[in-house]
């Protein structure tokens, strides 16, 4: 673990009503303030609270009341705290978030992301959206959609179990010293 502890902040305390959702577009999608914005807007009047990562623009985005956001937080701590994810759907996130069995809204921008984004949605882990097209129905309903879908969370956080069952550190490491074990003699 490389990141210092955090909890979610006091100002989004469960108040038993709305969910917690974790809303990060990556260092490249929350640089478009414009869409940043929309969403915000449009999250904005849903009764659940979110946690933003804001981006390298972050002085440029305005948080309302059921919201809390920097310009860096610490994703791997926040994940596990959250009931849903939106996303640009970028590798790491989409695999954190897997691994942590939280659905997701996945909002693809550039490159793999539209691939991962697809691949959520076949698989019945998320829903994709288009990320300039989208109604605020559309991006309200996935939410609250998904967020009251328990057979999707169920099956994603079975999917978290079997993935955080795997000890994928501890397998690495064991592939990375067999490596270092073998003979590396070069022969020409």
């Amino acid at each position: 673990d490389t990141e210092e502890p955090w909890s979610v902040p006091d100002t989004l305390a469960d108040d038993g009503d709305g969910s917690l959702v974790y809303l990060s577009l990556g260092s490249l999608g929350s640089a478009d303030v414009d869409l940043m914005r929309r969403l915000v807007d449009v999250l904005s009047r849903t009764r659940h609270r979110y946690i933003v990562s804001k981006g390298p623009r972050a002085d440029e985005l305005d948080l309302p009341e059921n919201m809390w956001g920097e310009a860096r937080v610490p994703q791997t701590s926040i994940i596990p705290e959250v009931d849903l994810v939106i996303t640009h759907g970028g590798n790491n996130t989409v695999t954190e978030a897997l691994h942590f069995g939280k659905p997701m809204v996945v909002l693809p921008l550039f490159w793999d992301q539209y691939d991962n984004a697809q691949r959520v949605h076949e698989l019945g882990y998320g829903v994709r959206l288009a990320t300039y097209d989208f109604s605020d129905d559309e991006l309200t309903g996935a939410v609250d959609g998904l967020l009251a879908d328990e057979t999707t969370r169920s099956n994603v956080d079975a999917l978290g179990d079997r993935i955080r069952d795997q000890e994928g550190t501890r397998v690495a490491a064991d592939l990375i010293e067999g490596v270092g074990r073998q003979d590396r003699s070069i022969r020409l």
